[in-house]
């Protein structure tokens, strides 16, 4: 594993605080990390951390409603007015011609709030984010951004990313459950996968177990920007879209399981896995889209299998080989200088071409 070791060595050595890969081989597991969860106090990352996974959530989220289909609680093929009547309407949305199945595949159209937006980009990519990031969302209050706005094109017609699919895909779990989200969350895969180190944040501002802290550069985009601890923040603006903490060893475990085919029905896990193009939707390069989740062709031309999330100060990557006995999760405590690079140099460094294996 000494490949790996290096390349987090270099990671941290271009500018990134601290970084932590947890590989997974069958029944073998490698842990290794570099730089720091703490720039203050110089405490090392360290095994068992829990940080917040942004829209690596997402991947739960489908597979929630997977299981609920499997219960026979609700179908794919299920408009979003069905379940939320009124809510998706005005501007040209329309709930009614819009599927469960959109709403995985990132194919509804609908705007996605947290970019598209000009008052939310000010809240969260310049310093007010620094005072924003305590502020408090309904799901309802960021649909109705959304709503401001004209879809992209018809449902089903073309990939764009957008947070408020899975915004709504919350709402529906709820009401076809009859029980709130974070409780399904747990029913249907924290408990019975034994991920004790995740869970969905309430109220709380604070990570309930050891973290390292969360480091951002303000204005983004901005390279001379200063960097900011954004540790502490409401999670209600990610939710079921984003709004998740976990470890690396529970990722590891729950990919494995979704990758493996453990968690649904084969049919199920056909679907997930039915990818679409995310060509022309200025999304991350080398990508086709699941349902939660990504198949991406890495610059040494291997193609891996997981996803991917990120918000202020943490980005986390999960990459796997189809049948989930090969993982690698990341996760680095600081957004500047091109994690998703930083995330190739070690996911380079685990799925190496065939021809050199």
């Amino acid at each position: 594993m000494h490949k790996i070791q290096d390349a987090l060595e270099q990671v941290v050595a271009e500018g990134l605080p601290g970084i932590v890969a947890e590989v997974r081989d069958g029944d073998r597991s490698w842990f290794g990390t570099a730089g720091v969860a703490d720039t203050e106090t110089g405490r090392a990352r360290t095994q068992g951390e829990q940080f917040p996974i942004g829209s690596l959530t997402k991947a739960f989220t489908a597979t929630v409603v997977f299981k609920l289909v499997d219960e026979h609680r609700l179908r794919l093929d299920d408009t979003v007015e069905q379940w939320l009547p009124g809510l998706v309407q005005g501007n040209g949305n329309d709930g009614s011609v819009i599927t469960v199945r959109h709403l995985l595949q990132q194919t509804s159209g609908i705007v996605n709030y947290a970019f598209d937006d000009p008052d939310m980009m000010d809240r969260y990519v310049t310093t007010a984010y620094l005072t924003h990031r305590f502020d408090k969302w309904t799901p309802e209050q960021l649909i109705q951004i959304a709503m401001k706005y004209p879809p992209y094109f018809a449902p089903g017609t073309a990939f764009r990313y957008s947070n408020a699919n899975y915004m709504l895909l919350g709402l529906i779990i709820e009401r076809a459950s009859g029980c709130s989200f974070a409780e399904e969350l747990s029913r249907l895969i924290l408990r019975p996968l034994g991920l004790t180190g995740t869970y969905l944040p309430g109220t709380e501002t604070t990570i309930s177990g050891p973290h390292p802290r969360l480091y951002t550069k303000l204005p983004a985009g901005d390279p001379d920007a200063k960097v900011y601890d954004v540790t502490e923040l409401d999670s209600s603006l990610g939710w079921a879209a984003g709004g998740i903490v976990s470890t690396t060893g529970d990722l590891g475990r729950f990919f494995s399981a979704l990758l493996g085919g453990e968690l649904f029905s084969p049919a199920l896990q056909a679907e997930m896995w039915a990818t679409v193009s995310t060509e022309g939707a200025g999304w991350i390069p080398d990508t086709r889209y699941g349902m939660g989740t990504f198949e991406q062709t890495l610059p040494n031309g291997v193609t891996v299998f997981g996803g991917g999330g990120a918000l202020n100060g943490s980005w986390t990557y999960v990459m796997g080989t189809r049948d989930g006995k090969r993982l690698v999760v990341c996760n680095v405590n600081g957004d500047w200088d091109n994690p998703i690079a930083a995330f190739f140099k070690v996911l380079e460094a685990e799925f190496l071409p065939t021809e050199t294996r």
